[in-house]
């Protein structure tokens, strides 16, 4: 693949997806019980885009494979075994999905290795680890987002928690009450996890009651009835005061690093990643949940939730500060009358348009693509550079320059 290539791109449909959202952005019509949950723009070998190459349609990890240096650019190539490090998305979210986490480099590697002496196979419901890469991701909302993510003081999760509290939770919060550290949350989350189906029966419906009367005042106590209406006598309901409560605007972003326990509520947003497909879940989710091997990867550390927003670079381009070392997460606004032009140093990148429609241009060949609200284009780093105009919003995932091997 030698030019500008528009990408044809799997969905997933999960059951947490929207029946509208991605839909529309792809202008299909909705589809009542079939809800586009991920659109995946990417190569990762379990939903690769496809790409048309010569009047065939091509899986884009393929076409990867066929010609890095082309595609990926020598650097890019070379720093990442000949693989497109990222991952792009559109999260369409109309009921919350599972409480996560993701593992480390360390961690990835000996549990892919682990899953496949046990002969698990890869594609199997209860397998956690489908790759040997971490993922750490930056989440946009492209509409208002609400969210999980991270521990939240421990003073603030005992008076949350003491709140819909029971007999049966006093002991463990009292533990924690006395060891209110990393290791007394860690205490606390793995008895909570970990407890016995009677008394989670008995907890759960008890908290559940409580925030019910009171979920019209607090919107951790909202979260907490609307979690039991959807994943009724699941544990996973008392994240909202176990975990921070995010709302983001349009165009506010998150970054969450491995390790880091999360889970996302409701709203449509853009999620760039390193290209990987690890996920060990906790709660509030039907497919398979590992809670030893999740509490073995979670940070057990208290944190305050950073919002990101993007910052300037150049006229029409705003990038989203990230420390990843696979991808770059950047918005371009275009004004009609006014094109946007690549740098010369880059490699790959996935653009997809979320708003108008505009005319991308290979500068050195002259070939022009039309690009409309809801498609994508691959750029390869063998086109030196290229020019958009149009009125147009569009999302860009690239690779940091200067990136290492790890």
């Amino acid at each position: 693949m030698i030019k500008i290539s528009k990408l044809d791109n799997p969905v997933q449909e999960y059951a947490w997806g929207s029946e509208t959202a991605i839909q529309d952005l792809l202008g299909e019509p909705a589809a009542k019980g079939k809800p586009m949950a991920e659109l995946w723009m990417g190569a990762h070998v379990k939903a690769p885009s496809r790409v048309m190459i010569d009047g065939e349609w091509k899986t884009l990890n393929k076409v990867i494979n066929t010609s890095p240096e082309a595609v990926l650019g020598e650097r890019v190539a070379e720093k990442f075994s000949g693989r497109l490090p990222f991952l792009f998305k559109i999260l369409a979210i109309a009921r919350p999905l599972s409480i996560q986490v993701h593992p480390d480099f360390g961690q990835a590697r000996e549990g892919f290795a682990r899953e496949n002496m046990r002969g698990i196979p890869l594609d199997a419901p209860n397998r956690n680890y489908r790759d040997e890469n971490h993922k750490p991701e930056i989440l946009c909302a492209l509409t208002p987002f609400q969210g999980l993510i991270g521990f939240r003081s421990t003073e603030e999760i005992l008076d949350l928690m003491n709140e819909i509290s029971s007999p049966g939770l006093s002991e463990m919060l009292g533990h924690l009450k006395k060891c209110p550290d990393s290791n007394g949350l860690k205490r606390f989350f793995t008895s909570l996890m970990t407890i016995n189906k009677t008394r989670r029966r008995l907890i759960v419906s008890k908290a559940a009651d409580i925030a019910e009367k009171r979920s019209g005042k607090e919107p951790v106590f909202h979260w907490i009835a609307e979690l039991n209406r959807a994943y009724s006598g699941d544990m996973g309901i008392f994240s909202p005061a176990i975990l921070n409560l995010v709302e983001l605007e349009p165009g506010e972003a998150l970054y969450i690093p491995a390790g880091e326990l999360h889970a996302y509520l409701d709203g449509v947003g853009i999620e760039l990643m390193a290209n990987s497909d690890n996920v060990l879940r906790g709660g509030l989710t039907p497919k398979h949940m590992d809670i030893p091997e999740l509490l073995r990867i979670v940070n057990f550390k208290s944190m305050a939730v950073s919002k990101i927003k993007p910052e300037e670079q150049g006229d029409l381009e705003e990038i989203y500060p990230a420390p990843s070392k696979e991808f770059v997460l950047s918005v371009i606004s275009l004004k009609k009358g006014t094109p946007f032009t690549s740098t010369r140093n880059r490699s790959v990148e996935i653009l997809i348009c979320m708003e108008g429609k505009a005319d991308i241009r290979d500068l050195e060949s002259g070939d022009i693509l039309p690009l409309n609200r809801g498609e994508s284009v691959i750029v390869p780093a063998v086109v030196s550079r290229y020019r958009i105009e149009g009125k147009a919003r569009l999302y860009k995932a690239s690779v940091p320059n200067g990136c290492v091997v790890h």
